[in-house]
């Protein structure tokens, strides 16, 4: 069997970047069972109401939704339960430190497998307010006409 190579994006929590201002990523590694790594590999999970909690030195992983795997028998996983993030001890140290302070949070922005593996993208995150969300969209709306003017032009001088 070839070991598997590069990375294979499970999901992605697109919210988090409109919904936060990301400060610091950081890879981390998922305590999984059997169950879970299956489903993850079918390409079922959610991110959507995630977060990361920090207890006694140790990372976890909370409100991540990976469905039931459907062959499953008795020895299947609870969709919902809190996972066990693989951190070095002056990460976890960091993260703990930073997010004391007023409006930090932690937050999962990508679940995907790496060289097999399945690890996940955390991000120490400040919450952004209605004004900044409104802002941010009017920069991305602009980009995105920039872009397409200049794609006109460039399309009007190759004909």
């Amino acid at each position: 069997m070839a070991k598997e190579k590069g990375r294979k994006l499970i999901a992605q929590n697109k919210k988090a970047r409109h919904d936060y201002h990301i400060i610091d990523t950081y890879e981390a590694g998922l305590v999984l069972m059997g169950t879970e790594v299956k489903s993850l590999r079918q390409g079922r999970a959610s991110l959507v109401d995630g977060f990361v909690q920090l207890d006694g030195h140790e990372a976890w992983l909370h409100n991540v939704h990976v469905p039931e795997y459907s062959q499953g028998t008795w020895t299947n996983h609870s969709a919902r339960r809190k996972r066990k993030l693989l951190l070095h001890r002056a990460e976890i140290d960091k993260l703990e430190s930073k997010s004391q302070e007023t409006g930090h949070t932690i937050v999962p922005l990508a679940l995907y497998f790496k060289d097999g593996r399945a690890k996940v993208e955390i991000a120490l995150a400040k919450g952004k307010k209605e004004y900044d969300k409104r802002q941010t969209l009017r920069e991305k709306q602009d980009r995105r006409e920039t872009d397409r003017a200049m794609a006109a032009v460039r399309r009007r001088q190759r004909a």
